[in-house]
């Protein structure tokens, strides 16, 4: 079987170093750059599994680099992960907004680490297979959410939507009236093994609205419970 491959874009020489080692060990093919520019230079040349992105960066920041990859139809369906020393909740809210699937804070366990991006390879694993070309567009209102293509449409233009954000609105959609938790949203979108907190899911929601316009009403908040897509 071909090995996953990661990329990962870490300024600090030993902690690039310590990194490359335990996932080289673990059966992943690993290659580094120290700044977001050359992040972005590689992705030209290579589309690695996933991304492992230290948010403190010389130059461009993560962040940046992340909206960027993203932002990009050749790259935006790749995982990423991000690093970051804070663990303030703005940073990793700001970070799932754009679209990244994980998030470490330093100091880490190796062991945590590999455990982590293998669930998220599982997690990329289930999205492919469950999203089959032949399904069927949702349709309301001038919206059309087409899984298969991850696009979404209102009234013939295009809205651009990070994955995360795709995610939240197929999952919604395909069950209009249904009332899900924010831990039943978390585990759909993300997976029983990824923590994360109910205002992540809010500001999701929120920006979601945002992007829908006039359609953004069709996303319910149901007062102490959680969201619905109205039927």
């Amino acid at each position: 079987m071909e090995k996953e491959t990661i990329l990962i874009v870490e300024d600090e020489e030993h902690i690039l170093e310590l990194i490359s080692y335990n996932l080289s060990k673990e059966g992943f093919h690993v290659s580094g750059v120290s700044t977001g520019e050359q992040a972005l230079e590689a992705l030209k040349k290579q589309t690695p599994d996933v991304i492992l992105l230290d948010l403190m960066l010389p130059g461009m920041n993560g962040l940046e680099v992340c909206r960027q990859i993203k932002a990009d139809s050749k790259s935006k369906n790749v995982a990423i992960v991000m690093v970051t020393a804070k663990g303030e909740e703005s940073d990793i809210v700001t970070g799932l907004e754009l679209g990244a699937d994980d998030y470490v804070t330093k100091p880490f366990s190796p062991r945590v680490l590999v455990a982590r991006i293998r669930a998220v390879l599982r997690r990329k694993a289930r999205t492919s297979q469950s999203s089959p070309a032949a399904t069927m567009p949702i349709t309301r209102d001038g919206l059309v959410i087409h899984p298969g293509r991850y696009e979404v449409r209102m009234e013939g233009e295009d809205i651009h939507l990070t994955s995360t954000e795709f995610r939240l609105l197929y999952f919604l959609a395909s069950q209009p009236g249904w009332v899900f938790t924010r831990s039943q949203i978390v585990e759909s979108i993300r997976g029983t093994d990824y923590h994360v907190t109910d205002r992540s899911v809010d500001v999701l929601v929120f920006g979601l609205r945002k992007k829908l316009g006039h359609l953004g009403h069709a996303i319910e908040t149901i007062r102490g419970v959680g969201y619905r897509f109205k039927e």
